[in-house]
């Protein structure tokens, strides 16, 4: 049976974004037929392209809106939502980030789409941990926890986070980092540089609560 749109709204209309291999599994046609259906779609404006072989429905077909926190998640997987991102989420720096910043366990990358730019930094293994899934606007998103989304930017930027570096970068809201689990988080990924960032971290979150901190 040849795949009309209306039979592919009837097998994603719900979902806000697909992929190709869902398709196929959902039809049964031949992946071949398909790509070149849905390519042709893009370019009439039905679909939205979002990556190679990833879309959503145009708007006026759209049942479910699409959550950029959530597509996130699934550009590229596996990954979750940290750095730059989760800092405005928890309120650690005084604005909201437009870039949807992650992590993952494989080589980096960069999309650009209609719903944003997102891009992934890559950690080891051994290095991916500390998400969980929160809710955000309504849907549930692997977001790095508050001390983790820390540590993967300590991390990822190169040099030694002194002071003033640290103070340069507006921090805000130290209360919404656990200093323990800053700690045992920190002392898992064996580096001096990432636990004096740790250190320098937890001076500033007392000072700010103390009220003496000084700039």
């Amino acid at each position: 049976m040849h795949m009309t749109f209306d039979v592919l709204l009837s097998a994603v209309g719900g979902l806000p974004f697909f992929d190709l291999a869902t398709v196929v599994q959902l039809l049964g046609e031949r992946r071949a037929t398909i790509q070149t259906q849905l390519a042709r779609w893009v370019r009439s404006g039905r679909l939205v392209p979002l990556r190679r072989g990833m879309y959503a429905l145009a708007p006026r077909y759209r049942r479910t809106p699409v959550n950029p926190a959530e597509l996130a998640n699934h550009l590229y997987r596996p990954a979750y939502l940290s750095r730059e991102w989760a800092f405005g989420f928890y309120g650690l720096i005084p604005e909201a980030v437009v870039t949807y910043t992650s992590v993952t366990s494989r080589v980096p990358k960069r999309f650009e789409n209609s719903f944003g730019t997102f891009e992934y930094r890559h950690v080891k293994r051994a290095a991916f941990f500390g998400y969980h899934a929160r809710d955000v606007q309504g849907r549930k998103v692997l977001l790095a926890d508050p001390a983790k989304a820390l540590l993967d930017f300590w991390h990822l930027a190169s040099g030694p986070w002194s002071v003033d570096r640290m103070a340069e970068m507006r921090f805000q809201n130290f209360g919404a980092v656990d200093q323990e689990v800053l700690r045992e988080y920190g002392s898992r990924f064996d580096s001096p540089r990432l636990l004096r960032a740790v250190s320098v971290w937890c001076e500033l979150a007392d000072s700010e609560h103390e009220g003496t901190i000084e700039l």
